[in-house]
């Protein structure tokens, strides 16, 4: 990478924030109205704030970008999977134990008819995030997406170690198949491909000042509309010309996303993208009983998602110091050990 590689981690990082907030503010929205104390809005505006849930693509587009150089970095597919590891799995599966073991406790509906049999094998279904695969419930919201980015590792990585490292392009063509016929079925897996094609190629598109931050906007506008209301093929042109502005450091986007409130969010966004239902459940329960009492509705509403904003923010912001950081800082050289620490002398007596 080149010397403008700082501002580019930063744009990326300011990208992954955006994403977060846009899932979020779905939510704000859809939890209200699912609970009955959402004041009746405008249907285009419903509509527009729905459109929010496709920060997963963004999300898709930033995977397809870093992976290939996480890969190369770590010159070993078992390295680089216990490194995916210790990213996904602390905060999913410590969410994971709550969800199966308080939300019994609260009356979470997800649990209300199920007997001890089904109880189990949701538990394990879900902690091996195939429930979308089996059609089954989904216990945490947002988890579904890591099915995606699970699947999108594993089958880059055999065709990184067939094609790249073995150069046997035969060997690599079922696997490039069964990508093919994932996107079919999941268009929307094919925004891996657009981060993807950037990692491989030196092509950015630099506009700058206002103008730039107006080009963004509207690319993404044009990327989310194409998907919720086109096809998500169709949003790949926008996504593309927006992910090209924000790799290029001196575009008026990628300076906008280095912002300082953005690169929180970014940080953060992991944590925040999987605990923000969490937080804004007890929200929820509240809303409902003072729906029931005969308040207002808007009061009850922008109260909602004014405290819930600020709960996802600070759940977000603990999660991520207390798990994503001081927690992986703890199971990474004991797991690297286990994993590692046995060959690495065996090659040290050779």
């Amino acid at each position: 990478m080149s010397g403008d590689s700082k501002n580019f981690v930063e744009a990326i990082q300011g990208l992954r924030g955006v994403a977060a907030l846009s899932v979020l503010s779905v939510h704000l929205q859809d939890m209200p109205l699912l609970a009955g104390f959402l004041p009746p809005i405008w249907p285009w505006l419903e509509a527009t704030v729905n459109m929010g849930g496709h920060g997963v693509e963004l999300f898709f587009m930033i995977s397809g970008f870093l992976i290939p150089a996480s890969l190369m970095r770590h010159r070993s597919v078992a390295r680089f999977f216990l490194d995916r590891a210790l990213r996904i799995l602390p905060v999913f599966v410590i969410l994971h134990l709550i969800l199966f073991t308080a939300g019994p406790l609260v009356g979470y509906k997800f649990f209300k008819g199920i007997d001890l049999a089904t109880y189990l094998k949701l538990f394990f279904v879900n902690l091996a995030f195939l429930p979308d695969a089996l059609g089954l419930p989904i216990g945490q919201q947002n988890a579904w997406t890591l099915a995606y980015e699970w699947a999108f590792y594993i089958l880059f990585a055999i065709i990184f170690v067939m094609a790249v490292q073995r150069r046997n392009w035969l060997l690599a063509t079922p696997f490039i198949l069964l990508g093919v016929a994932g996107i079919v079925f999941r268009p929307i897996a094919a925004f891996f491909l657009v981060g993807l094609l950037f990692s491989l190629i030196d092509w950015r598109i630099r506009i700058g000042g206002w103008r730039g931050v107006l080009a963004g906007i509207v690319c993404g506008a044009a990327m989310y509309v194409s998907i919720e209301h086109v096809h998500p093929l169709v949003g790949l042109l926008p996504g593309a010309l927006l992910f090209g502005m924000v790799l290029a450091p001196d575009s008026g986007v990628a300076v906008a996303l280095s912002g300082r409130f953005l690169q929180f969010l970014g940080k953060i966004s992991y944590s925040l993208y999987l605990v923000h239902p969490f937080a804004l459940f007890p929200l929820q329960v509240i809303g409902v009983k003072l729906a029931a009492h005969g308040v207002n509705l808007w009061l009850i509403w922008a109260a909602f998602a004014g405290l819930g904003l600020v709960a996802s923010l600070i759940a977000g912001a603990v999660s991520y110091e207390l798990i994503e950081v001081r927690l992986r800082r703890l199971l990474d050289p004991a797991l690297r050990g286990l994993f590692f620490g046995v060959r690495r002398e065996a090659r040290y007596v050779a």
